[in-house]
């Protein structure tokens, strides 16, 4: 006898709805029901949700794990196409390190050059906060950054 949605959301750890969405999407297959309606999974189906749930972690979108279990259901060895989609993951996460770098950068020297300004000669005029409506203005304030570069002793 097969397990009820329940048992497969608590051995999977999910919540029963996951379980629903991910059949409506094709990620899981729709399970035999019986005569009283009840969906039936088998020990299959938490192999297969547990799967979904690892690559979901690993950062894969439903769709790549769909493609992924797709290549399974026909046969084929998916793992090619995994190193391609992990290549790829690993870029979009170092450009999105560099972006939030370069937004750490920019929000230091924001903070900087709105401390430097005397916050009554603008804040009045504000229609909400003259330091994220004017930022542009702000940047304008601020000295380039090889020029702030102190000359080593050695130059003295």
């Amino acid at each position: 006898m097969g397990m009820r949605i329940g048992e497969l959301a608590a051995k999977a750890r999910v919540n029963p709805k996951t379980i629903r969405y991910y059949e409506d999407i094709g990620l899981l297959p729709a399970p035999p029901r019986t005569s009283t309606g009840y969906r039936q999974y088998a020990d299959s189906d938490v192999e297969r949700l547990e799967f979904i749930l690892s690559a979901h972690s690993l950062g894969l979108a439903l769709a790549e794990i769909k493609e992924i279990l797709a290549f399974r259901d026909r046969g084929t060895y998916p793992c090619p196409y995994v190193l391609a989609l992990i290549d790829t993951k690993v870029r979009e996460i170092e450009a999105r390190i560099e972006g939030l770098r370069r937004l750490t950068n920019d929000l230091k020297r924001l903070r900087k050059a709105a401390a430097a300004i005397p916050q009554e000669e603008i804040a009045a005029k504000a229609r909400f906060c003259h330091i994220i409506e004017n930022q542009q203005l702000l940047k304008l304030r601020e000295r380039p950054l090889a020029s702030s570069k102190r000359m080593p002793k050695t130059a003295l």
